[in-house]
């Protein structure tokens, strides 16, 4: 698809498409992040699909699909030369400290499953026109590799595809070691925001069982299940 408002939204509008789907789009208008914020996506620029698949796993266990995610793109990606390829609790693929893509994963219940859809927007090219607007470090493929649209985005979907298959049959358990050692900020001080507005710091101590960011506290180790990192240095 050359255009479209989001992929997410239009897999999830969709009733009666056999399961799993792709859609990839050249250019979304309407792409959005976590909490409904804006997804810059100019043509020519990134890749942007989503993946549309049905999981059986309980509902409790479905907040971690993002970092199920998170893992399958940071392991293609290294794949294909991007060595510094990391994560950063909870949906966005870093390099180097800066932005290279996010990750956003929606569900609604399908009978007995669920339709997940998996969307992933990875920068290609143009970090630094996009760096000036969002006034944040951003990087792209292009500072690590000759970009080639295709074969990344048959490795990544190849291995977000592997990576649902594990979470289906172990759940997070499968790949929370993996994610924990891609994490971009393991053993560093984090200040979190919550979606309360509150802050929290503490030393990251990796992941909860249920996919919450752990963080050692003066008041002992707590679970941080909604929130967004917005600093990071060393302990």
């Amino acid at each position: 698809m050359a255009r479209c408002g989001s992929t997410n939204s239009v897999l999830l509008q969709e009733r009666q498409l056999a399961m799993p789907v792709l859609l990839v789009a050249d250019e979304q208008t309407a792409g959005r992040g976590r909490r409904g914020r804006r997804w810059h996506s100019a043509p020519g620029a990134g890749i942007t699909f989503s993946l549309a698949r049905r999981i059986r796993r309980p509902a409790r266990e479905l907040a971690a699909l993002s970092l199920v995610a998170g893992v399958a793109a940071a392991r293609a990606l290294r794949t294909l030369g991007v060595t510094a390829a990391a994560l950063k609790w909870p949906n966005d693929l870093v390099a180097g400290g800066a932005k290279l893509g996010g990750i956003l994963v929606e569900t609604r219940p399908a009978g007995r499953e669920t339709l997940a859809v998996f969307g992933i927007g990875i920068n290609c090219r143009g970090a630094a026109g996009l760096a000036r607007r969002l006034r944040r470090p951003v990087a792209s493929l292009d500072q690590f590799i000759v970009p080639d649209e295709d074969d990344i985005l048959v490795k990544t979907v190849s291995s977000l595809m592997v990576a649902i298959d594990a979470f289906e049959i172990s759940g997070l358990e499968a790949l929370k070691d993996e994610w924990e050692a891609m994490h971009a900020h393991a053993g560093q001080r984090l200040k979190v925001r919550l979606a309360d507005g509150r802050s929290v710091t503490g030393i990251a101590a990796g992941l909860a069982e249920d996919g919450a960011l752990s963080l050692r506290t003066r008041a002992g180790l707590r679970s941080i299940r909604s929130g967004r990192v917005v600093s990071a240095r060393a302990a």
